[in-house]
């Protein structure tokens, strides 16, 4: 089970998030601990906000006086409505919040059922209930109550992350945008490109791309990004989704220096020139595009292309998972850019491969250093015999990912959308 803990300023704001979904069948009222009842057992966000009321007007000094937690056990953990209840009240108690009034909401909206805790982190008299050491405790806390409660233990999870978040996006399947986030969110922290076209091929891979967009507010020029799904073809099939909605890392000022910082980093190391002597070697026994991609999978490498409608290849782009950077076929050479790759799979003029002599002794430390020669990890076999974005469940590429990247919850993101657009109107009301 991984516990979240959240803080913050806006109680009405965080009731609604959870009545919304209620009013959508999505969530239902699971517990309350020292809530005004009602008579129908039916709760309105400004009935629960007067049982939080007297402990806010009590606060002394505390800044964030709204807690909100989100339990979440693993979603093959079955467990009943009267176990989440027990576990809700024991965790509460156990984190020194037993004496405070909370409401638990029990979310259904996704696979994984869970639940969220709203009340409030000072006590009766004003006092801000300690948070000392938190996230320790609250882990021991969830270890007892696995044990307790027979569910699935979490601790690699927590630590080696959840490879659930990670798979390829599934366009046929609810929360577009929280399969979405829990990529796009966290690969630039991970992974070295140098433009937006190197960008979208690592994105191809689980099956989301991302475009620019340009407009004027209030008179001055305004740039963005925004993100789709993709479906089997590589087409779009989803709603634009803004970058905003995924925080900074995934926004169109933070990419472009994280264009920058790359190329940097990567003009200083030798990366290049082994990523460019693996594929020459590949060049020289592969017999087609099918085995070159294979190939250069059993590598660590894989192969991205961009073909137009008279299926011209216009573009191609290789990741290397084992140095995490990506580079466009013409940023290695023009001996590896799109035109030559053209020829040969279109027009059978396979490329002669020339090796300069004064590179053949970096080349061949840097490879056997970057590139080893043991079983390449299973994500490599799932995506060299297939276009990059024609994936099917995705189990290759979650083990990949899972060990790689934080944990991402889908459910976040629809939170922090519904903050963002609480705050957009308060806002509006503040300007008339």
């Amino acid at each position: 089970m991984v516990a979240k803990i959240g803080r913050g300023l806006n109680l009405t704001g965080v009731l609604t998030y959870n009545q919304l979904k209620i009013e959508k069948e999505n969530a239902e009222v699971l517990f309350t601990h020292k809530m005004l009842e009602t008579p129908d057992g039916h709760y309105s966000v400004a009935q629960m906000f007067r049982s939080f009321e007297p402990y806010l007007l009590a606060n002394r000094k505390t800044e964030k006086t709204v807690l909100h937690i989100s339990l979440n056990p693993d979603p093959k953990d079955n467990v009943s409505n009267e176990k989440f209840n027990a576990i809700a009240q024991e965790y509460m108690q156990k984190m020194g919040y037993g004496e405070q009034p909370f409401v638990v909401f029990k979310h259904t909206d996704i696979e994984r059922t869970h639940i969220h805790i709203v009340s409030v982190c000072v006590d009766e008299e004003g006092r801000k209930i300690s948070d000392s050491y938190e996230r320790k405790r609250s882990m021991d806390i969830c270890r007892e109550l696995e044990r307790k409660y027979g569910l699935a233990c979490a601790t690699g999870k927590e630590y080696k992350q959840n490879e659930n978040a990670f798979r390829p996006v599934n366009y046929k399947t609810n929360d577009i945008k929280g399969q979405i986030a829990s990529v796009v969110r966290y690969l630039p922290k991970h992974y070295q490109f140098q433009s937006l076209g190197e960008y979208n091929a690592l994105l191809s891979l689980f099956n989301i791309t991302a475009e620019e967009v340009k407009g004027e507010l209030h008179g001055q020029p305004k740039q963005g990004l925004v993100y789709f799904a993709l479906n089997e073809n590589g087409e779009k099939t989803s709603n634009p989704f803004k970058a905003s909605l995924f925080g900074k890392s995934a926004g169109y000022i933070e990419l472009q220096n994280h264009f920058t910082t790359s190329k940097e980093a990567l003009r200083e190391s030798d990366v290049k020139l082994s990523i460019r002597k693996a594929i020459e070697t590949v060049l020289q026994s592969a017999t087609d595009e099918g085995d070159f991609k294979k190939q250069l999978g059993e590598r660590g490498i894989n192969v991205v292309v961009r073909r137009n409608e008279t299926d011209r290849i216009y573009g191609i782009t290789f990741i290397d998972h084992n140095s995490k950077s990506v580079w466009n076929g013409s940023r290695l050479g023009k001996e590896l850019s799109a035109n030559v790759f053209n020829d040969w799979w279109n027009n059978a003029l396979q490329p002669q491969v020339k090796n300069t002599e004064d590179t053949e002794t970096v080349l061949t430390k840097t490879v056997s250093e970057i590139l080893p020669d043991d079983k390449p990890h299973d994500l490599f076999d799932f995506l060299s015999n297939q276009d990059p974005v024609q994936v099917d469940d995705g189990h290759s590429i979650i083990e990949c990912f899972g060990g790689l990247l934080p944990e991402a919850q889908g459910e976040d993101y629809q939170e922090q959308d519904f903050a963002n657009k609480m705050k957009k109107k308060r806002k509006r009301k503040r300007g008339q």
